[in-house]
C-alpha cells in the first residue's frame, strides 16, 4: 500500500503571520458575537408570551347577578403548599343547582401584568393547562432536531451558509407565529423557531472557534458569544415590560434578526472547513484578504495540496473511532436541565416577573467572566466538574429554606443559575476542543442535542412544583451534581491546539481515487489528540 501519512497541517502555526489580536480578528469577533444577540433576545421570551396570569371562571352577563353574588359564585380552595385560601381557578358554583361545575363560559384573566398571552388567547388553563409547558417542550424539541440536522449540514455544506439560512428561517417563522389561528399551528411554528435558533448559535460558535486565533478563541467562547447572549437576554424583559401584548412582543423581538442578515457580505467561510474539503484556493483567498486587512505579508504559498486531506463525512459515533464514541457518550451526560428550568421559572419566583427575569440574565454576566478566567488558566475537566457540582449542591439546599425566607431561596436559585450558566458555556468550548475539524460542528451540535433533552424536560420539572414545591430543585440538583462527577472522566485539552483530522495512534491509510482517509487508534489509557 502506498504510504500516505504526510504530516498534517498545524493551522494555528500556518496562520501565525496574521498576528494574534489584529483588526481582522476583532472584526470577526464582534460580528459573530452580534449574530448571537438575537438568540438571547428571544430565546427565552416564552417566559412572558406564554405566562399564565391569574384567572377565574367567567360568570355570564345574562345571569344578572349582583357584584356580591358574582364574588360568591367562585368556590374557595386552599393551596397545598402555602396553605392560603383563594378563589378557584377552574370551578364555579352551578347557578341552577347545588354543586360545582367547570368553567363552561370561559375565564376572566387578570390584565394587570399582561394585556394578552398565548394562554389567554387560546385558554390554555385548567384541563388544557398541560399545553403551556408543552409549548416550551415543543420548541426545545425543535432545538433538539436542529442540533442534529444543523451539525450534519454545516460539516457538509459549510458554516456560513447554514448560519445565514438559519437566521433567515428564524426571523420568518418568528413573525409567522403572530398569524397562527390556533395553538397547534403556533406550536408547529414554534418547533421550527427552535430548530433555526440553535442552528444559528452553533454555526456562529463553531465558525468563531475556527477562524479566530487561539487567545481570541478562548475569549470568544466565553466573553464574546456568551456576554452578547446575556446582553440580548437582559434586553428581553425590558422589551416585554414595554410591550404587554404577545403578538406585538413577538414582532418587536424579531426585528434584530432582520438587521443582522446583511452581515452575509462581511463574515467569511471558515478556512479550516474549506481546507477539510480540499478547497485550498478559497481558503487562501480568505486568508490573504485577512493579511491585507492586518497589513501583514502573506507567504507566497500558504498550503500545499500534499498537506491537505480530503475528508469523508464522519459522524460523532464513527465506527472505527472507539475513543470518540466514549467522549460523545460522556458529554451527553452533561444534560443541563438546571439552566433551562431555572431560566423558565423566573415568572414563578417571588416578586415582579420582569425584574426576576432581568436578574436571571444579569447573573450570567459574572458567570461568563468567570468562564473566561477558568478557560484561560484552569484545566477544562476541573472547570466543568466544579461548576456542575456547585450548581447542583446549591439547588439541593433550597428545600430546607423556610417559606418566609423567600429572598434567601431566590438568592440560592440565582447561585444555581450562576453555576449552570458557567458549566453550560464550558461544555461548548470543551467540545469544540475535543473534536477535529471534520467532526467539530457535528460534535458541538450533538453535545447541544444531548443538553436539549434536558431543555425539553425542563418545563415539566417546573410543573412538578404543583405536587411538591421542592421537587424540581431536588431533581435538578441531583442530576446536575451527578453530571459534574461524570465529567471527571473526560480527557484534558487545556493548552493544546485544535485538532484537524482523526489521528489517534498507529496509522492505517486508505486511498480511494482522490480521497484519502486516515484513522489511527491508541488505547484509551493514553490521552488521544488529533494532530
Amino acid at each position: 500500500m502506498k504510504d500516505l501519512t504526510m504530516p498534517d497541517i498545524d493551522f494555528d502555526k500556518s496562520m501565525a503571520f496574521l498576528g494574534e489580536s489584529q483588526p481582522y480578528q476583532w472584526r470577526l469577533f464582534i460580528l459573530l458575537s452580534l449574530v448571537i444577540v438575537p438568540i438571547g433576545f428571544n430565546g427565552l421570551s416564552v417566559v412572558f408570551f406564554a405566562d399564565t396570569p391569574a384567572h377565574r371562571c367567567r360568570i355570564p352577563v345574562e345571569a344578572n347577578l349582583s357584584a356580591a353574588w358574582r364574588n360568591n359564585s367562585i368556590p374557595l380552595e386552599r393551596d397545598q403548599d402555602s396553605g392560603a385560601v383563594a378563589p378557584s381557578r377552574c370551578a364555579r358554583y352551578n347557578l341552577e343547582a347545588v354543586g360545582k361545575e367547570r368553567c363552561s363560559d370561559g375565564w376572566e384573566y387578570d390584565d394587570s401584568v399582561y394585556v394578552s398571552t398565548i394562554v389567554t388567547e387560546w385558554n390554555l388553563v385548567c384541563e388544557d393547562g398541560w399545553k403551556t409547558p408543552l409549548t416550551s417542550s415543543i420548541n426545545f424539541g425543535g432545538v433538539l432536531a436542529g442540533s442534529f440536522i444543523s451539525g450534519q449540514l454545516s460539516d457538509r455544506f459549510g458554516r456560513k451558509i447554514v448560519l445565514f439560512s438559519a437566521m433567515t428561517i428564524h426571523t420568518a417563522f418568528y413573525i409567522l407565529q403572530i398569524f397562527a389561528p390556533s395553538w397547534p399551528v403556533f406550536a408547529a411554528l414554534h418547533f421550527v423557531v427552535g430548530m433555526s435558533r440553535v442552528s444559528t448559535y452553533i454555526s456562529a460558535f463553531v465558525l468563531g472557534m475556527e477562524v479566530l486565533s487561539p487567545h481570541m478563541r478562548t475569549a470568544f467562547s466565553s466573553l464574546g458569544a456568551c456576554l452578547f447572549f446575556a446582553a440580548g437576554y437582559m434586553l428581553m424583559p425590558l422589551v416585554a415590560f414595554l410591550i404587554r401584548d404577545w403578538k406585538s412582543l413577538l414582532l418587536g423581538l424579531s426585528l434584530p434578526c432582520c438587521a443582522l442578515l446583511p452581515l452575509w457580505w462581511y463574515i467569511p467561510e471558515s478556512p479550516r472547513w474549506l481546507l477539510s474539503q480540499g478547497r485550498i484556493e478559497e481558503a487562501e483567498l480568505i486568508i490573504r484578504n485577512a493579511a491585507k486587512m492586518n497589513k501583514k505579508q502573506a507567504p507566497e504559498i500558504i498550503f500545499t495540496s500534499l498537506q491537505v486531506r480530503f475528508s469523508s463525512l464522519y459522524t460523532v459515533l464513527e465506527r472505527k473511532t472507539e475513543n470518540i464514541q466514549m467522549f460523545s457518550l460522556i458529554i451527553i451526560w452533561n444534560v443541563n436541565i438546571a439552566y433551562f428550568a431555572l431560566s423558565l421559572n423566573t415568572s414563578n419566583l417571588y416578586g415582579d416577573p420582569y425584574s426576576n427575569c432581568f436578574l436571571s440574565a444579569l447573573v450570567e454576566v459574572p458567570a461568563y467572566v468567570l468562564t473566561w478566567v477558568m478557560l484561560r488558566w484552569w484545566p477544562r475537566r476541573l472547570c466543568l466538574s466544579a461548576t456542575l457540582i456547585l450548581g447542583g449542591a446549591v439547588l439541593l439546599f433550597i428545600p430546607f429554606i423556610p417559606q418566609k425566607l423567600a429572598a434567601i431561596a431566590v438568592t440560592l436559585e440565582m447561585l444555581g443559575k450562576f453555576g449552570a450558566a458557567t458549566a453550560f458555556t464550558i461544555v461548548y468550548a470543551y467540545t469544540a476542543e475535543l473534536y477535529p475539524t471534520v467532526l467539530r460542528n457535528t460534535a458541538v451540535a450533538t453535545c447541544s442535542m444531548a443538553s436539549r433533552v434536558g431543555s425539553i424536560i425542563a418545563p415539566y420539572f417546573i410543573y412538578l412544583s404543583n405536587y411538591w414545591v421542592s421537587l424540581p430543585y431536588v431533581l435538578m440538583g441531583t442530576i446536575t451534581a451527578l453530571s459534574g462527577i461524570l465529567s471527571l472522566l473526560l480527557p484534558e485539552t487545556h493548552g493544546l491546539p485544535l485538532p484537524e483530522t482523526i489521528n489517534l495512534g498507529k496509522t492505517e491509510a486508505k486511498e480511494t481515487g482522490q480521497q484519502t482517509t486516515r484513522i489511527q487508534v491508541i488505547p484509551l489509557t493514553h490521552f488521544p489528540r488529533w494532530q
